[in-house]
């Protein structure tokens, strides 16, 4: 085995592919920080109203039109 060289086995020293949404120093790129950000603040804004049962009317409402389709 050359001293110089990475190992290629499981669990040795290895150069690892830069992941996607990286700028190659392990920081998010723009983009991935805005989609985190936007994504964070959509789930604290909706999260509760998700939670919410569907109205009964609204479900009778889907149900009657699925049956004209």
């Amino acid at each position: 085995m050359d001293e110089g060289k990475p190992e290629s086995k499981a669990g040795a020293a290895v150069s690892k592919p830069v992941q996607s949404g990286t700028n190659g120093r392990g920081q998010a790129a723009p983009e991935a920080a805005f989609d985190i950000w936007l994504q964070r603040g959509l789930h604290q804004l909706f999260d509760d109203v998700m939670r919410e049962p569907i109205p009964e009317e609204l479900l009778r409402l889907i149900e009657q039109d699925r049956g004209q389709s």
